[in-house]
């Protein structure tokens, strides 16, 4: 398990430009949770997007490394945005499962300015990822790039020291592991049914579409 000492020296970890994230998502396919437990929030809650009466609830766990989870923040998230969360027929919300100190600390991050700054935050991320994720000096990279976002050096440096971000955003990915059995990234649970791996918009409108009796 990722501890609070590694989230810190993460500045130390030699992430060159050419290296790959394992993929650990598999084809997409369906198996259900218990739905009331899966709706219970983390320790600093969910930042959800959509009508709390929506006919379709899409829970996602993502690492902020993860290059698939980008790929889906990049080519499948603006159009599902724009076409169901935008138009109240879903809600959505992101959850963490980073693989990576460094996805911790992004993930703290997001977190630390407030619920209102989580998903321009964590776009921002997942669509520069190379920019970040991949370099020499990630942390240096991080730490420029949420300038974008309002942090000067004191208020990021005292984020990523912060003990209770840091240990709720843990608590997350490991209630997620341990009742849920997320073991890769993207997963994803629509009205309480997991599928696992990237999903295209039209991959998502297969389930969603019958979800609203579209």
């Amino acid at each position: 398990m990722t501890t609070r000492r590694d989230a810190l020296k993460i500045s130390g970890l030699a992430l060159g430009a050419g290296l790959a994230l394992p993929y650990l998502g598999r084809s997409a396919r369906a198996e259900g949770v218990d739905t009331a437990a899966l709706l219970q929030p983390g320790p600093l809650g969910d930042v959800w997007l959509g009508p709390a009466d929506a006919k379709c609830t899409i829970i996602e766990y993502a690492s902020m490394t993860c290059s698939h989870c980008a790929a889906f923040h990049r080519n499948t998230w603006p159009t599902l945005k724009e076409r169901y969360i935008d138009t109240g027929k879903v809600r959505f919300t992101l959850r963490e499962f980073p693989l990576d100190p460094l996805a911790t600390a992004a993930f703290m991050l997001a977190r630390c300015e407030g619920d209102s700054k989580y998903y321009p935050i964590t776009d921002l991320l997942f669509d520069q990822q190379p920019a970040w994720a991949f370099t020499q000096k990630p942390v240096d990279a991080l730490e420029q790039m949420l300038r974008q976002a309002g942090y000067n050096k004191q208020t990021f440096e005292a984020c990523l020291k912060d003990q209770k971000v840091y240990s709720a955003v843990n608590a997350v990915k490991q209630r997620g592991l341990d009742v849920f059995k997320v073991d890769s990234t993207p997963t994803f649970f629509i009205n309480g049914e997991r599928y696992t791996g990237e999903m295209t918009v039209e991959g998502m409108e297969k389930v969603i579409k019958p979800i609203l009796g579209a």
